[in-house]
């Protein structure tokens, strides 16, 4: 199992309604592009920036090539729109992880 992780700090001025965005438009649109089985969104409890709030989604994939695809095919509109859309109200950190049994 590979796990996309997004860390994602975003600005309290925004964050109610990109929370919202997130929910009905963002998420949905990732998982439309069926290389992920699942996912789980977060938010952090300990918070160290009074003016940003920090999220993490983690989507689960079933192998890198689903991955692989996500990212060459469907992740740069997505990039693209998110910052059209949000300009530097945010900033995402990226990783990549394996599941270890």
């Amino acid at each position: 199992m590979i796990v996309y992780n997004l860390s994602i700090k975003v600005d309290r001025s925004i964050e109610k309604e990109w929370l919202q965005w997130q929910k009905a438009e963002h998420i949905p649109e990732v998982m439309a592009s069926q290389q992920f089985t699942d996912f789980k969104f977060y938010r952090l409890l300990e918070q160290e920036d009074p003016d940003a709030v920090t999220y993490v989604v983690q989507y689960f994939a079933t192998s890198l090539q689903h991955y692989n695809a996500y990212i060459e095919k469907f992740a740069p509109p997505l990039r693209k729109k998110i910052q059209d859309k949000w300009g530097d109200k945010f900033i995402a950190f990226r990783t990549i992880m394996e599941l270890v049994n």
